[in-house]
């Protein structure tokens, strides 16, 4: 079963290497603007719809997965992201593009997406929630480092019409067979911690399971606490990623600052990892409150970023504190509410991501408007993350109980032999 699993987590991985062309839209967005004579507006529209389309989606896909099962909805997502690549190399005007790709494309992201950490938690012990996490989101934030260049080389060789064909029928080679082998386990399964396996005289902690509808969850405190953690820190992550080339321009008066962008995708990918680990080792919440620790110092200190070196400092300190999200959010749904419902709740949890696409590029646009940089900017993060470190503070697991009892087990069995 322990093979299944590890089957399951890597399936995973390769789908979200796949999927995660969504967060390549600048280089297609050069193309348009430099090869078609698109306007700037012109071709940022269809990764706008893309990015909300993908946070709809992504709770409609929970819910079904969670009725349905993982299967079915993520074949269903990787055949639509296929074809809405494909059809994206026979539009002629933005709006057709934004069909194709905004719509068909974004929306087959987010169904394929919602449904990779679901099926893997549930073949993995709760005390590997967070790596488990970090390991298949990792994909997601990977996909970038290698897919940047290989687009910008098929644009060069086949121009940007065939290299959405070209991309389209890959994905649907690579994606859609290995959607075939996600499944849920078996209802009577039951994974074992490593650790319990090899010393079952140990003291075991028995902390209940509460599975929780969405109605529900919306009845706690703590799905708020969660849900403005989310929208503070991935505005601040989302306000660096989209004018990581602007913010160079300005504050180190660089010109090509392409390379940064590969710098904050193989942090990204670095953050979802480490903090999986560091949240299976100390609780989401404590890894949460040190990320954001971390990003307000780096926000107090992005002002003063005006060299190679330095910048690039700070952009691996935004991918690390970014890619924190992806990791421990999941887990602390999952830890919060349960796993029966996991789809339907973290895909409401997951509404916070979608209304920070809006606040992260306001925050950047008015200041740069306002005063011609970004210092602006960044004192508005520093204090939006300073009210999600608060938060952190003061958020509990709703359901958490401590068992203090020394022989919770030896208790058992006198009492069943008995």
């Amino acid at each position: 079963m322990f093979d299944r699993a590890k089957q399951i987590l890597i399936a995973g991985f390769c789908i979200n290497l796949c999927i995660g062309i969504l967060f390549t839209w600048s280089v297609f967005k050069k193309a348009l603007v430099i090869n078609l004579g698109w306007t700037n507006s012109e071709a940022s529209l269809p990764y706008t719809v893309a990015i909300i389309t993908f946070s709809i989606t992504l709770l409609l896909a929970g819910i079904l997965q969670d009725k349905f099962g993982p299967k079915l909805v993520l074949i269903t997502g990787t055949i639509f992201a296929g074809l809405g690549l494909i059809a994206s190399g026979y539009v002629t005007n933005s709006t057709q593009l934004i069909f194709t790709f905004g719509i068909l494309a974004g929306g087959g992201i987010g169904f394929s997406y919602a449904c990779l950490s679901p099926a893997a938690m549930k073949w993995f012990h709760p005390s590997k929630r967070g790596l488990v996490n970090g390991l298949i989101t990792a994909g997601f934030g990977l996909a970038g480092v290698y897919l940047a260049p290989l687009i910008t080389s098929l644009i060069a060789s086949y121009g940007i019409n065939y290299s959405f064909n070209i991309l389209g029928v890959a994905l649907l080679c690579i994606a859609t067979p290995l959607a075939f082998t996600i499944t849920n386990p078996s209802e009577n399964y039951v994974p074992v911690s490593s650790a319990s396996a090899v010393k079952k005289t140990e003291k075991e902690v028995i902390i209940p399971q509460t599975e929780m509808c969405w109605t529900s969850m919306l009845k706690t405190s703590q799905f708020y606490n969660l849900w403005i953690m989310y929208l503070c820190a991935s505005s601040t992550g989302l306000m660096i990623i989209g004018n990581i080339t602007s913010i160079a321009a300005i504050q180190a008066d660089m010109t090509d600052a392409a390379h940064l962008v590969v710098i904050l995708a193989l942090f990204n990918t670095s953050g979802r990892v480490l903090a999986g680990m560091l949240c299976d080792k100390i609780g989401g919440l404590k890894t949460l409150s040190l990320s954001f620790v971390l990003s307000i110092t780096n926000m107090l200190l992005f002002p003063h970023y005006s060299t190679h070196i330095s910048l690039i400092i700070g952009m691996a300190i935004a991918g690390l504190c970014y890619g924190t999200l992806p990791a421990v959010f999941p887990s602390l749904t999952a830890g919060f509410y349960g796993l029966k419902n996991y789809g339907t709740n973290y895909g409401v949890v997951y509404t916070a991501w979608g209304v920070s696409g809006f606040i992260g590029p306001v925050i950047a646009a008015s200041a740069v408007d306002t005063t011609g940089n970004y210092q602006l900017a960044y004192f508005y993060s520093t204090i939006i993350m300073a009210i999600a470190f608060v938060f952190s503070l003061f958020t509990k697991n709703p359901k958490k109980q401590s068992q203090t009892e020394p022989n919770v087990m030896q208790t058992r069995t006198k009492k069943a032999t008995a």
